[in-house]
């Protein structure tokens, strides 16, 4: 969560919420830290051992508990550092952030510098200690070989150790004992010859990022105890100044108050403007570049895992703010560490997103990082001024606009676009302790002179307004430039203003970079309120069923969206933090609005206000930002003029004798005058009674008050990690932690496999014709993509051994190598014209066992990572149905578990696992094509048999058949079968899913014919079986004597023949055409009427099918070639239209075609066109005839012997392709002929009715209607 918005509603109205102190503590003495990483090999003055917090004031203060030991952590990450004079010793700033459970942060600062060590005691430990070290050194060194040196424990070490101080325990001395590896002896340290200096962190706690104000008060409270002179007050006046008595700045204002040296100024936005960020963006943009900090901003909004690594803590920090800052409307909602010490590099093992920053060591590599997750893990080098981001990371939407308009800003600061192009740190102040003379300067310095002339003609009345304020500037530059007389530490009149201009630059580009985000954000949801879902009545009844709801019409969203936004919005779209932008949209019909989405909010209703481009509106073309001036200017207003002046440091009660000034030393501090506030100043007496008078104030709080309490119980609701207990290194609370993660883990896997459920039957709703359509193709891949990304997190939690970046797949190939299947991958399965005796090796691929599978991907020719085989495969597993069998076989071996993962891992916690596989189980009651569709470039063999009918299956021995099988993504080519045989197997480039089969034959003999009950092909990968329903004679003399059939594909669920009738994905086979017919063609005496009005609505259905596929969006839309040639598509309906009421004379009424009609028709207009015949003669002249005449003669002139039904199906279908078939229909209404075939209630003699056919017919011709090759193979039109 962002602190920004959220600490300003805190109930705290103060600047500063603790002081506190961490260094050595003597009464301790040195304890080695163990968490530190380090070797007991270094010398121990470059060693850390641990520190504490010294002081720290107030002891608690409401509603922010000091946390002492994640203070102490984060004010000294690397623990004591020693140094002695002969290192630098130049003092260090960085900040930190502690997240509490409620969501708000608060935020330290830190300034470290190097102390003299006093204490005997301390400086005796260090000697012993080296002593210790220089020993064993030189005793291992000089004993034996590096390769024995383990065996050398030498007793000089020994020995030495009992005269080690009370502060190293037992347990440390063992260790000691045990270090006999030699180093070369870096840093020596002799009491007698060297001064010892010791690391002290002096830190400031406040809720706002107020990274200027508490930097500069820091340095000058350092500088006052480095100085030589004694500050003008004790320094308990000013701590206690800026604890008690500085306020926090009223929104909109800026608030000047006083430091040891000079006046400090902070100031806060408006309600108005962006939330208050002080953290510099153009350094961050300056150390990455433009390029990789869209890309880790990318990262960050898709929630990948983000780790920071650096040698400066100041930078991780620095890049951290810098990316959640910019993050506006949204918020992160993980864990957010910018500064992991080593007692907490357990959470790098986390298995859900997190923002975390580690310190580079000395000399290490980004390969000695032992990382368990990286499939899904961006990582930022900083100090190389690289970003390494997870594959198949989305493109940001206008990505090249953006960065363009980025690095235009960048310019006109003067700042590099490329990262790598270190630029002078702003008003970064560094001093030394040593005594060394200060390098003259030739800055310009103030006389006192000029300040006594313009002093006299202030008190004349000489000086106007402007004048005035620019004298009170002068005046407080010149105290803390001390008059024209420069003191150790202390800086010119030009080093001021220069800092002052650093700042007011680095605000300005700071306020500049987060206006073109926050114009971006506008730009991609300026209208998502419109697709919000308000379904709940209450607030309760919206918590009760928040995971069965519906927040946010995503599909609708997209719809609207320009195609190249959608890869990376589709996955934008299932964050966390724009579930949780939503919620907080939802729950503000009940609750007030939270600040960050209310600003969001107003400044949309502003723009829409004030935008008149309707084109615009819509995102159709990149808009750069507007405001980029006007933010600039308010802030530049606060910082060059104070709108409030904070109450001066003044002398407190103390005792005689406190507060002395000694150079060099931080004194210590008088702890009953800063324990507490003394409210006897006029200020804070002042400001209590104005919010005791307040009614509207009181009134706003207290209606805040009711509503926070609800935003808590959402949030609690919302989230399962607490935040305080991440700090917390203890092994209980570690222990806890992985407990909660394990829990989440769980959660999550229950929540994605109940969303994929949902959507996905709601899109098989759609293919049964049951309802709109609810999803795309691009979100069920975003749902697959997430589902992927868990089960990678889930098999990194704990892994302690792992081959390449994906944890899941590491886990297959140690599963692969343990069944002792090491051999290499298999060849390639089957080719063309393989015999029966090839097909029978391949056979166990199609029930596809866990290592067959493996061997699939690994022969796939795709140059896949670690990572994309471990995606691949989990595809493949998904889409035959397999994936919870294959991961519970895979999770068997318990012996090779428990060498892989250590104890807390989720995958050793069995009743979650068992519960966490029962959800994937779940995923097997839908079909997914995801493997099918996504890797579209690979070799898939395929299984065709044909299945005539039982009593007729000796007739295929006289046939010599052949297949075609086509799908989405093209054909295999004719592929000639076996005599005698019935199958085939071949292999070919994916095809996609299968869609039409031709079927043919090439014997033409009277005797080579056959009746075919249908086709089923076999995806030998995937396990995918395609039925083809055929139902008709093939051969000479029989049916429509057609040699060859165009057949229509239905996926049946995978599994083989045994499974065949178990229809999951489509409706069951209705009726083959041939008996339709029949059924049309039946008694027309009573049921005349009946069957008319059946007809003319199968029709109608038909014709409606067609529109609605066109009105969805493309990944939306199903198969075309069914919906014109399938069951109940516009063939076979048109057919029924043109069989009613026909005459027949044969007996039995069998063998009736709707071709021999068509063709007679045609002859007949021919003819009387020939004859000059002037009935019908409006219809039977011009284009529309021609056009008919034109077709059905080229029909009829195709190589093709694909029959009269298929005749008539390639008719309809190149009429509705090329837009004619609406003015053929009333041409053979009215054809001479019409009257002689069809009976007098037939409806192609119904007025009416073709009328209205026509007219429905019609309507399909505003759309492009492509057809399958498969479909008008042979025929040139």
């Amino acid at each position: 969560m962002n602190g920004t918005a959220a600490a300003t509603g805190s109930a705290s109205c103060r600047f500063a919420h603790y002081f506190v102190v961490c260094g050595v503590d003597t009464d301790t003495g040195l304890e080695p830290d163990d968490g530190a990483g380090e070797s007991f090999e270094q010398s121990p003055i470059r060693r850390s051992f641990k520190s504490r917090v010294l002081v720290h004031y107030p002891e608690n203060t409401e509603r922010n508990p000091f946390n002492k030991d994640a203070v102490n952590m984060l004010c000294m990450p690397r623990g004591l550092s020693f140094r002695t004079q002969a290192d630098r010793l130049d003092s260090q700033f960085h900040s930190f952030t502690i997240a509490f459970d409620d969501g708000t942060r608060s935020y330290g600062f830190v300034h470290t510098f190097y102390e003299e060590v006093t204490s005997a005691q301390i400086i005796t430990a260090m000697q012993t200690l080296y002593q210790m070290h220089h020993v064993e050194h030189h005793s291992s060194s000089s004993a034996s070989s590096p390769s024995s040196s383990s065996s050398s424990a030498s007793s000089p070490s020994t020995s030495s150790m009992d005269s080690l101080v009370s502060s190293l325990d037992e347990s440390d001395a063992e260790s000691l004992a045990g270090v006999s590896a030699c180093l070369g002896c870096a840093g020596s340290f002799d009491p007698t010859r060297d001064t010892l200096y010791v690391s002290k962190a002096l830190c400031l706690l406040t809720p706002l990022p107020f990274l200027q104000a508490a930097r500069q008060f820091l340095s000058q409270l350092h500088q006052a105890v480095t100085s030589h002179t004694a500050p003008p007050l004790p320094l308990e006046s000013y701590i206690h100044n800026i604890l008690y008595e500085v306020p926090l700045p009223p929104p909109g204002r800026s608030l000047r108050f006083h430091g040891v040296q000079g006046p400090i100024l902070c100031q806060r936005p408006g309600p108005g403007e962006l939330p208050l960020g002080e953290y510099p963006l153009g350094e961050a943009f300056t150390l990455l570049g433009v390029d990789n900090m869209v890309q880790l901003l990318t990262c960050a909004l898709l929630e990948t895992q983000v780790l920071l690594c650096s040698y400066d803590y100041q930078r991780l920090m620095t890049v951290a703010e810098s990316v959640t800052t910019l993050l506006f409307p949204f918020q992160w909602q993980h864990i957010y560490l910018p500064i992991v010490s080593a007692p907490l590099h357990h959470l790098l093992d986390a298995p859900v997103p997190f923002l975390l920053g580690i310190q580079r060591r000395d000399g290490a590599q980004r390969s000695s990082l032992h990382l368990p997750h990286e499939a899904n893990l961006c990582f930022v080098d900083i100090d190389n001024h690289c970003v390494e981001v997870p594959e198949d990371l989305p493109v940001f939407p206008d990505q090249t606009e953006l960065i363009q308009e980025l690095s235009e800003i960048l310019l006109r600061f003067g700042l590099p676009t490329q990262g790598g192009v270190i630029t002078k740190p702003i008003t970064t102040t560094t001093t030394t302790t040593t005594t060394t003379t200060t390098t003259t300067t030739t800055s310009p310095r103030l006389s006192s002179l000029v300040l006594e002339d313009l002093m006299e003609d202030r008190r004349n009345g000489n000086l106007g307004g402007e004048e005035l304020a620019v004298l009170e500037r002068l005046q407080a530059l010149a105290r803390r430039c001390g008059g024209g007389k420069k003191s150790d530490g202390e800086k010119t009149i030009g080093h001021v203003f220069e800092e002052e201009e650093e700042e007011l630059k680095a605000a300005k580009l700071n306020i500049q970079l987060r206006e073109v985000f926050a114009g971006r954000f506008a730009a991609m949801f300026g209208r998502y309120e419109e697709f919000v879902i308000h379904s709940a009545l209450d607030l309760d009844s919206w918590l009760s069923n928040r995971e069965g709801m519906f927040s946010f019409d995503k599909g609708s969203f997209l719809s609207a969206q320009p195609a190249t936004h959608l890869h990376f919005l589709s996955r934008f779209l299932e964050t966390s933090m724009f579930s949780s932008f939503v919620d907080g949209k939802v729950i503000s019909r009940w609750a007030d609005r939270e600040p960050l989405q209310q600003l969001f909010d107003n400044r949309l209703e502003r723009e829409r206000l004030y935008d008149t481009d309707e084109e615009d509106s819509h995102g159709c073309r990149y808009r750069k930002c507007t405001m980029l001036f006007e933010s600039a200017q308010s802030i530049e207003r606060r910082l060059l003029k104070a709108d409030h002046t904070a109450i001066h440091p003044h002398l407190l009660d103390m005792r005689i004798g406190q507060g002395r000034h000694q150079p060099g030393y931080f004194p210590k501090l008088q702890a009953d005058v800063l324990a507490q506030g003394q409210n006897t100043n006029k200020w804070s007496s002042r400001v209590t009674a104005s919010r005791r008078t307040d009614p509207k104030r009181s009134t706003v709080s207290e209606h805040s008050g009711v509503d926070n309490e609800q935003r808590q119980k959402h949030t609690f609701t919302r989230k399962n990690l607490r935040q305080s207990k991440l700090l917390d290194p203890s092994p209980q609370a570690v222990t806890q932690t992985h407990r909660e993660f394990v829990d989440g883990l769980l959660s999550e896997c229950r929540l994605k496999t109940k969303r994929m459920l949902m959507e996905r039957m709601g899109k098989e709703s759609v293919e049964l014709g049951q309802g709109e359509a609810n999803i795309t193709g691009l979100q069920e891949n975003t749902l697959i993509h997430g589902l992927c990304d868990l089960l990678e997190r889930t098999w990194g939690h704990g892994l302690q051994l792992k081959q390449g970046k994906s944890a899941l797949w590491s886990h297959l190939l140690h599963y692969q190598a343990a069944q002792g299947k090491t051999e290499a991958p298999a060849e390639s399965l089957g080719s063309n014209g393989s015999d029966q005796r090839t097909f029978d090796e391949c056979t166990p691929v199609l029930r596809g066992s866990l290592i067959q599978d493996m061997r699939f991907i690994q022969t796939m020719r795709e140059g896949l990572s670690e990572v994309g085989q471990a995606r691949a495969w989990i595809h493949l597993a998904l889409e035959k149905k397999m994936l919870s069998q294959h991961l519970k076989e895979l999770l068997t071996n318990q012996e090779l578990l428990r060498q892989l993962y250590k104890p807390h891992a989720f995958l050793l916690c069995e009743e979650e696992r068992e519960q966490f596989l029962f959800h994937l189980l779940s995923l097997n009651t839908v079909d997914y094509l995801c493997f099918t569709r996504v890797f579209t470039s690979i070799s898939i063999p395929y299984r065709v048999v044909i299945i005539p009918m039982k009593k007729l299956s000796i007739a295929m021995a006289t046939v010599n058949p052949w297949v075609c099988v086509s799908g989405e993504m093209g054909d295999s080519g004719v592929r000639q079968i076996q005599k005698n045989t019935q199958e085939i197997y071949f292999q070919c480039k994916n095809l996609g899913r299968l869609s039409t089969l031709q079927l043919g034959q090439e014997n033409s003999g009277l005797l080579a014919k056959c009746l075919i009950d249908c086709v089923m092909v076999y995806n030998e990968v995937t396990g995918h079986t395609y039925k083809f329903p055929c139902g008709r004679w093939l051969g000479k003399g029989v049916g429509d004597g057609s040699l060859e059939r165009v057949l229509i594909g239905q996926l049946v669920s995978p599994g083989g023949e045994e499974d065949a009738g178990r229809w999951t994905g489509t409706p069951p086979e209705l009726a083959s055409p041939s008996q339709s017919v029949r059924t049309v063609l039946g008694s027309l005496s009573n049921r005349s009427r009946v069957l008319s009005v059946e007809v003319q609505e199968d029709m109608r259905e038909a014709a409606n099918n067609l529109v609605k596929h066109f009105h969805k969006p493309e990944q939306e839309r199903g198969n075309l070639t069914v919906l014109l040639c399938g069951e109940g598509g516009l063939v076979l309906s048109l057919e029924k239209f043109l069989l009613h009421g026909f005459k027949s004379n044969r007996l039995f009424q069998r063998n009736v075609f709707v071709w021999d009609f068509v063709e007679k028709a045609v002859v007949s207009m021919e003819t009387a066109d020939q004859m000059g015949d002037l009935h019908g003669s409006t219809l039977t002249k011009g284009p529309p005839c021609d056009s008919l005449c034109h077709y059905v003669n080229a029909i009829n002139a195709s190589p093709r012997n694909i029959g009269k039904e298929g005749k008539f199906q390639l008719f309809v279908c190149l009429g509705i392709r090329d837009r004619l078939l609406s003015q053929w229909l009333p041409l053979l209404a009215e054809c001479s002929l019409t009257a002689r075939t069809y009976e007098e209630g037939a409806l192609l003699r119904d007025r009416a009715a073709v009328h209205s056919l026509s007219r429905i017919l019609h309507t399909l011709t505003e759309f492009t209607i492509t057809l399958e090759s498969a479909l008008v193979k042979g025929v040139d039109l």
